[in-house]
């Protein structure tokens, strides 16, 4: 998303005449709450220079350093780099370079200093799915102590860290924080809100399957809606061409991993209950015992990446894809799908990152209404038929700062100060405006999102509702995600295109999974928090004990069910 050229060109402006080390001060802080700013804020113009005021006096000692961070490429991080950045240069004097890359490079360039402790990065926006690494590897700051200690002098007073909604999942298990939150958004159910009211739609769909068109609660309901709704005539309703009933991505591509990673698993009910992650199962399959050792990841070790309930996810992922998709879909990438249900074909989406929000409530979609509300609503996510009430529901991705040790400690101060800017009160309305990918609880409550909500398809219902702690990123059974990660994409890959059958992929996948713990274990890199094995059993002694891995459902289509989204949102405001 580029900004508008208004707002750009008037910042740019200004702050072109205010930049430079000379000019670091008060002055060009003034400028940029007039210029971008102004009442987007939850603090008052008193509070807002106050803090403008900590940034410009702790930076004193750094002018005129240059430092570097980087970020994957969302609207949120452009706008961080386009506007944020050169506005923190004007007034600190501190010349910051914000780099956006893929999410795979920012991955590859962490695990490069981590494992030659070169000092590629200042910072990183470094998704919080690897707090098992950083927790493990002990190679990134942990904030807590950072605060109190060596960065106590450039910490903001008024930072205010339980504003924060995200920072369990930065948290580790010892309870220091690792990584600060700047932007973050959840996979939600994505569906057409004015398909769905149709009384065409429903009386036909009432007819032919004997219950409400509603939100789905289950993969039941989510089949029926995509077989009924995929090849339907809607010309009535002025749609043209032809309509599908799911929306997904097929490419044996690194995203294909995410699409899998991100939550799937635990959505069809493959892991134990608990928040944010499953224990002692989580949705990667990764079993864990008391001291948070990872033990096995296949059903013969007691993990779950191959059990009944994986199988039974992906089986139902290709079946959807193949059945009720675009044909294109099977060959496209993460980014490549992205866009598709805005151009107005797609009935539903089961999993749909809200970081497209800001993209898809642009004016002139044929999503949208000429009154400026979309004809779209996002919904939680229907689960499978192993899922259990208190199991995770589904993945919210919570992109954050990250400090490195091998960082000189003037650097990781200064970009510090830069973090902190970008995620301050007075920053932070005005942000989630533009990137709509919320973390603190101030700016979710805020008016402006009140009188904003209507026109973001349930984005603010759902960040104000009790739902949204079922959403989490990858948690700590993970130890050392760059080098898992990338095992899903090439085994699932494999299910995908038909080379091999789920269960055979998942098979490979598990064995690879163990296959990377047992070299963490023997190398003993993460010392007592490392990898420790089980021993193999014959997979029935798992399936007979408590908790996943679950054996196998005789029936695994359970009762369709759907809710009115009328009904839901009501009941989140209550």
């Amino acid at each position: 998303m580029k900004l508008p050229l208004k707002t750009s060109t008037a910042l740019a402006g200004v702050l072109g005449l205010l930049a430079g080390p000379a000019f670091a001060d008060m002055e060009a802080a003034r400028a940029f709450l007039d210029a971008e700013i102004g009442d987007l804020s939850v603090l008052s113009r008193e509070e807002q220079e106050a803090e403008m005021q900590f940034f410009v006096d702790a930076a004193a000692p750094y002018q005129g350093m240059e430092i570097k961070v980087v970020s994957e490429t969302i609207a949120t991080h452009e706008y961080e780099s386009q506007v944020l950045a050169p506005a923190f240069t004007a007034i600190t004097g501190i010349k910051v370079t914000h780099d956006l890359i893929g999410e795979g490079d920012v991955v590859e360039k962490l695990q490069t200093q981590m494992q030659s402790g070169e000092n590629i990065y200042d910072a990183y926006v470094n998704d919080s799915d690897l707090i098992g690494t950083h927790w493990r590897y002990q190679q990134v700051r942990n904030l807590t102590d950072w605060m109190a200690g060596e960065g106590a002098s450039v910490t903001l007073p008024t930072l205010d860290v339980e504003d924060f909604i995200g920072t369990s999942f930065t948290t580790g298990p010892d309870g220091k924080l690792y990584q600060l939150p700047t932007q973050q958004f959840a996979n939600l159910y994505w569906f057409r809100y004015d398909w769905f009211n149709d009384e065409k739609n429903k009386a036909d769909f009432k007819e032919a399957y004997g219950y409400d068109l509603g939100v789905p609660v289950n993969w039941s309901a989510y089949e029926d809606i995509a077989e009924f709704f995929t090849g339907r005539d809607l010309s009535h309703l002025g749609v043209e061409g032809e309509v599908y009933g799911n929306m997904d991505y097929g490419k044996k591509d690194p995203s294909l991993g995410w699409r899998y990673t991100d939550a799937w698993m635990s959505m069809a009910g493959m892991g134990d209950v608990g928040e944010p992650n499953g224990l002692p199962v989580d949705e990667w399959g990764i079993r864990v015992n008391e001291n948070s050792q990872p033990v096995g990841s296949c059903v013969a070790r007691g993990g779950a990446t191959n059990s009944p309930a994986a199988v039974y996810a992906v089986t139902k992922a290709i079946e959807w894809l193949e059945k009720f998709s675009p044909p294109a879909a099977a060959g496209m990438t993460f980014g490549e799908a992205g866009p598709i249900p805005a151009q107005g074909n797609i009935a539903q989406q089961m999993f749909w990152y809200t970081a497209f929000t800001a993209d898809t409530v642009k004016p002139g979609l044929p999503v949208m209404n000429e009154d400026g509300t979309p004809k779209w609503r996002m919904a939680p996510s229907p689960h499978g038929v192993y899922w259990k009430e208190g199991q995770k529901i589904g993945y919210q991705d919570a992109g954050s700062w990250t400090l490195m040790e091998s960082t000189p400690v003037d650097r990781a101060q200064a970009a510090w100060l830069y973090a902190q800017f970008v995620v301050s009160k007075t920053v932070d309305l005005k942000k989630s405006d533009v990137g709509l990918t919320f973390i603190r609880e101030s700016t979710i409550d805020s008016e402006h999102f009140t009188e904003r909500a209507p026109r973001l398809g349930g984005l603010v219902e759902f960040y104000r509702s009790p739902a949204r702690v079922a959403w989490s990123p990858t948690g700590t059974n993970v130890p050392d995600y760059p080098k898992l990660a990338q095992l899903w994409w090439q085994n699932i890959g494999d299910a995908m295109s038909g080379a091999k059958t789920p269960q055979e992929a998942l098979d490979s996948l598990c064995a690879d999974q163990e296959r990377v713990l047992e070299r963490l274990e023997r190398a003993g890199v993460q010392g007592d928090l490392g990898p420790v094995l089980n021993e193999e059993q014959d997979p029935q002694y798992w399936f007979d004990q408590p908790g996943a891995p679950y054996p196998k459902l005789e029936n695994e289509d359970e009762e369709p069910m759907t809710v009115s989204y009328d009904e839901l949102i009501k009941s989140w405001t209550e």
